[in-house]
């Protein structure tokens, strides 16, 4: 896989809360002007599961139209039933994904071998490569590291989005799959760089919608070893990286995006806006740090 930093894409939308292509366009640009290694469209921050599939299939098509060849492509399926699971992984194949994130089935709470067999029917069927995606909060279901370990020997699976924010997990799941063509990314910004430090492969980012460079720099400086530069942006933007998911992600990188008259728009019920406390808190982080 293509190690770095990957932006998980917010959808933007208009005021009437349909899809806004032409900002769409525009944030896509911003991300390769930074040099982002990769765009994440459509997983939570996309606010996916409250797209219609004709959206979820047109926000990929502008991506990949937009930055296929400049940054890599790895869009999340948001599904819990493999035929849907199949159906979607043939149509982002065809519209030019490089990967496909894959969470863990939610909602209807697999055993550990159903989650497996998920996994393991889809990386067989699947035309491009397999992320994995862990995240309990999200899915009720915490991917032990010995499941991902005997996942990761699967040719067609390359890697893992992990989202649990215990360091000794992550580092377990470094240590199982060692051997393996296979790598580890942290699915929070606040574990990206220590997650590098013991060899990780990077992050997917809610802040690289708001500081792309940054997050792109403090990635390519800590995994070519230079931890002093990566340690200091780390330090840095510390506190943005936890503003970013104040309350419910995508309302607070939304809200920032807005703030720094970026396209973003609302967010879909039953969402709802990011508090006044919390926008007053993450407005004060960004001034300090000149970004509006």
């Amino acid at each position: 896989m293509q190690k770095g930093a990957y932006t998980l894409l917010i959808t933007p939308f208009k005021e009437d809360l349909s899809l806004y292509e032409d900002g769409l366009k525009l944030l896509v640009q911003k991300q390769l002007e930074a040099g982002i290694h990769g765009i994440a469209p459509l997983g939570v921050t996309g606010e996916n599961t409250l797209l219609t599939d004709e959206e979820v299939n047109r926000v990929l098509e502008i991506i990949v139209k937009e930055a296929k060849g400049k940054a890599k492509i790895a869009p999340d399926l948001c599904v819990m039933s493999l035929w849907k699971g199949i159906e979607r992984a043939k149509k982002f194949s065809d519209l030019g994904a490089d990967y496909l994130c894959i969470y863990s089935p939610y909602f209807v709470l697999p055993k550990p071998d159903g989650v497996m067999r998920f996994f393991e029917k889809l990386a067989d069927v699947s035309e491009i490569p397999i992320i994995l995606h862990n995240a309990e909060g999200r899915t009720g279901i915490n991917m032990a590291p010995e499941i991902t370990a005997k996942l990761a020997k699967h040719p067609n699976i390359v890697g893992i989005k992990d989202g649990n924010k215990k360091l000794d997990h992550l580092a377990k799941v470094i240590y199982l799959t060692k051997d393996e063509d296979f790598d580890v990314f942290t699915g929070k910004d606040t574990t990206a760089y220590p997650l590098v430090c013991f060899g990780g492969s990077g992050s997917f980012t809610v802040s690289g919608n708001v500081v792309p460079r940054v997050m792109k720099d403090m990635l390519e400086f800590a995994l070519k070893g230079d931890f002093e530069k990566a340690e200091k942006l780390h330090l840095e933007y510390y506190d943005l990286f936890e503003a970013i998911r104040f309350e419910t992600n995508p309302m607070a990188a939304k809200r920032a995006l807005n703030l720094m008259n970026l396209p973003a728009g609302s967010v879909r019920l039953p969402l709802t806006e990011l508090s006044e406390e919390k926008t007053k808190k993450l407005k004060s982080i960004m001034q300090k740090r000149g970004l509006i």
